[in-house]
């Protein structure tokens, strides 16, 4: 799961030939363990309650959806593209869920793989639209953003769906050991595939040569539109996951779980995959730093809301972490490249 376990090998000869591995502790994954370490003790010191069981179980369940959310982005981050409509995907996803369920009656199981489907088709839909107009990814999910999220709008009325099995809410309170979420060891599960996804198979691989260079992913066979496309159905069903734990936390599908439009959803999706060490313009992931990423801001949100640090405050902080990553990131970058490190 680190970042050079799921980096596009270089070929025999190419650019990157003779170069090294980036020794660990100069890497993202090194220095996000460390921020998590020193804001634990902080956090615990200064913010009361911060390391207790109930506190512990809850930032379990909160990070794993945001981890989900991180993992959902980096997917289509890793071909170059980005997705904006995450969140609006997700709760679509979730409240055709909530319909399947009440409005048609099927059996629970049977409406969770259905509503996945949906996520993976509304995916589908963005990578498509991008294959066949050309334009960046950027543009076509600002797009299906508003049109996925008012879509769902006008189809179920804005009406949340409450009559839910039992089964939902019972998952989302269960806890293993009185701290573990099963939400977390859910998303871990879904790290380690994408992890042997990037690392040993074929297409994983191909997704990231695609990223790295398009043109030489087309010369060397791979069908790069095929590889976008797929990509964002991946991304679709990532993000229905994420609504999908949602619902069993609330015990419901509600409309405004991801904030107007989906937008709540736009920053911890940015933050995971930047702070780990993916690459925006493509061809390199971390799902391991994606994990921590997010992990990180979540547990900066919790120890600051507990702080009584007002919440405002706490999304113009993270959204200066966000601009110092990126920052930062590239100065390492061209640290590593002056010292033939990278």
């Amino acid at each position: 799961m680190t970042s050079q376990d799921s980096t596009f090998p270089a070929t025999p000869g190419g650019p990157n030939a003779g170069r090294t591995t980036s020794p660990f502790f100069l890497s993202n994954e090194f220095g996000l363990i460390l921020l998590i370490i020193v804001f634990a003790v902080i956090f615990g010191f200064s913010a009361q309650g911060f390391l207790s069981q109930f506190n512990l179980f809850t930032l379990g369940r909160n990070s794993a959806v945001n981890i989900m959310i991180g993992l959902s982005m980096m997917t289509v981050i890793v071909t170059g593209g980005l997705n904006l409509a995450v969140g609006a995907m997700g709760v679509s996803v979730a409240m055709v869920c909530g319909w399947m369920i009440e409005g048609v009656g099927l059996p629970w199981p049977l409406a969770l793989l259905g509503a996945l489907a949906f996520g993976a088709a509304l995916g589908f839909i963005n990578g498509g639209m991008v294959v066949r107009t050309g334009l960046h990814s950027f543009i076509i999910t600002l797009a299906t953003m508003s049109i996925f999220f008012g879509t769902m709008i006008f189809l179920t009325r804005a009406e949340s769906f409450r009559e839910l099995p039992s089964v939902f809410s019972t998952f989302g309170r269960m806890k293993f050991g009185g701290y573990v979420s099963p939400f977390l060891l859910l998303t871990l599960v879904v790290a380690l595939l994408l992890a042997w996804l990037y690392r040993r198979t074929l297409t994983g691989r191909e997704m990231l040569a695609a990223g790295a260079s398009p043109a030489a992913a087309e010369l060397s066979g791979i069908r790069v539109d095929r590889i976008i496309i797929l990509c964002h159905m991946l991304s679709g069903v990532l993000a229905g996951m994420a609504a999908l734990m949602l619902v069993a936390r609330n015990g419901a599908a509600i409309p405004s779980m991801a904030g107007q439009l989906g937008q709540d959803w736009l920053l911890p999706a940015f933050l995971g995959p930047v702070l780990g060490g993916t690459l925006l313009q493509g061809g390199k992931v971390s799902v391991l730093g994606t994990v921590l990423g997010a992990f990180l801001v979540t547990m900066l949100s919790s120890g600051l809301l507990m702080l009584q640090v007002g919440a405002f405050w706490v999304q113009t902080f993270l959204g200066l972490m966000l601009l110092v990553a990126v920052l930062l990131d590239k100065a390492r970058r061209s640290y590593l490249a002056r010292r033939n490190l990278a």
